[in-house]
């Protein structure tokens, strides 16, 4: 038997982050007490390296390795660069939240930057065994990060609850999967499609397969109604690590969502399809309706999240490759639009004063009318108001759901998204209209942050009034 090396090329990106992470893991040990700000550093010229080997090998056709294990393409590529971005704007903001809390931690960003890693995994991943890999890897990360505070009750208790949930989660993936591979003998995707295809595979296990494979993304992105673990854990986390949580890995979810629903299972369309438009709209209806009654800013973007994951679901339950390219934008515009809205609630945030509480931005425009305006902007766009660039991404994906024949959905994603814009709107009220609880001024003590939340809020206005560059970019990865 021949043995063949395979190529290495397609996964330098990959290989680079490993090596880089494993060294910093080690030098952290060794720098944490003399330098305690080498490790974010280090991270952060990690992110910048990988991005640059990415971009100048940037790819436009499609690539396998390690035995049809590993895909490179430009859609794997496009959606590497936006979570290399997104983790880059992450670290930023988390730095000072750690140091306002006297809680410089080197593992907070090495935990984080493996959790790119196994984000990267589950973009490029062409079989169920590389896909598991990098879910594991980005979950054993985030569930440390979460519970690293070991002084901090409900960060423990969130820790433990994403766990339990996660490894359930987990379990119904892992099922799924043995019965897809148990029906077509396989477990790389492109066969799988071929088998399925054919007709050859049993079709009352692969509708179970499909069943539990569903059920266990759901529980992965936090669609109603596997979503209980998402307003505990936002709200229970450190604020830093919410934004970690709520950001980049909405990115690798998706991708994972499109390996196996649209590379592995396209003749199963009639078996998935329902599922997802049972887990769009009440994702779409608890995240409006729910939301409503939350004071905690951090619960209520949770709430929100599960909502724009309903949204985002609209875009796959079309099942066409526009519906996914809808949905890729409304995925990276999401990602953008939670670095800035959680970025915010860690920029202000204070040793013993964690900001936020809606009742936190009272009177925020008497205090500070420069910050009203960028949490003005960040909540209309989440809201999807024009010009902002959520107007946009909520549009595409109503589009391609009302072009797939679903225009009784779309109906229904509009009320929500109207209903929704209420509490948006009710931030931007206790900013403007109401008067502050809090004494003294109100200000980011970073310029650096200053300067990114800015750039952040102000490129949400920027994308809304000009956003084909990033539309075309979506629509021509898939």
């Amino acid at each position: 038997m021949n043995f063949v090396i395979p190529s290495f090329a397609p996964a330098i990106p990959e290989i680079v982050l490993l090596v880089l992470a494993s060294l910093i893991l080690v030098a952290d040990t060794f720098w944490s007490k003399r330098y305690p700000n080498a490790t974010y550093y280090a991270i952060q010229a990690t992110l910048i390296i990988v991005a640059y080997l990415i971009l100048s090998s940037f790819s436009t056709e499609r690539i396998f390795t390690f035995n049809d294990s590993f895909v490179r393409d430009t859609f794997a590529d496009v959606l590497k660069l936006f979570t290399l971005a997104v983790s880059f704007g992450v670290f930023l903001f988390a730095r000072e939240y750690l140091l306002q809390h006297k809680f410089v931690s080197g593992e907070f960003f090495v935990l984080g930057l493996f959790g790119v890693l196994g984000m990267f995994v589950m973009i490029s991943a062409s079989n169920f065994i590389t896909l598991y890999l990098g879910l594991e890897i980005m979950s054993l990360a985030m569930y440390a990060m979460i519970a690293l505070r070991k002084d901090d009750a409900q960060a423990v208790e969130a820790g433990m609850k994403y766990f339990v949930l996660g490894a359930l989660a987990t379990g119904m993936l892992l099922y799924g999967f043995s019965m897809l591979y148990g029906a077509t003998g396989t477990i790389t995707f492109s066969t799988m499609q071929s088998v399925i295809a054919s007709g050859q595979a049993d079709g009352i296990v692969l509708a179970f397969g499909v069943v539990f494979v569903v059920i266990g993304l759901a529980f992965k992105m936090g669609a109603v109604p596997f979503h209980m673990w998402m307003p505990d854990v936002y709200h229970g986390a450190p604020t830093a690590v919410t934004l970690y949580l709520g950001t980049a890995p909405k990115i690798a979810g998706f991708a994972i969502i499109y390996r196996l629903l649209y590379e592995a299972m396209p003749g199963l369309v009639a078996d998935w399809q329902q599922l997802v438009i049972m887990l769009s709209i009440l994702s779409m209806v608890i995240g409006a309706v729910v939301a409503i009654a939350q004071d905690n800013l951090k619960r209520m973007l949770a709430y929100s999240g599960i909502g724009h994951i309903g949204f985002l679901l609209l875009g796959v339950l079309a099942a066409t490759e526009d519906g996914f390219s809808a949905a890729m934008f409304y995925v990276i515009v999401y990602a953008i639009t939670g670095v800035a809205g959680f970025g915010i609630i860690v920029a202000l945030s204070r040793k013993g004063m964690e900001f936020d509480r809606v009742a936190d931005f009272k009177g925020l425009n008497q205090k500070n009318p420069w910050l009203a305006l960028m949490m003005l902007i960040i909540m209309f766009s989440m809201a999807g108001i024009p010009p902002f660039i959520g107007f946009w991404a909520k549009i595409l994906v109503i589009e391609e759901v009302v072009a797939a024949g679903f225009t009784w959905i779309a109906v229904i994603a509009v009320i929500t998204a109207v209903v929704s814009a209420f509490y948006y709107l009710r931030v931007v009220k206790a900013m403007y209209f109401d008067q502050s609880e809090i004494a003294g001024p109100v200000e980011i003590v970073s310029p650096q942050l200053h300067w990114a939340l800015s750039f952040v809020a102000i490129l949400l206005l920027a994308l809304g009034i000009m956003p084909s560059s990033l539309i075309n970019l979506a629509y021509l990865s898939i």
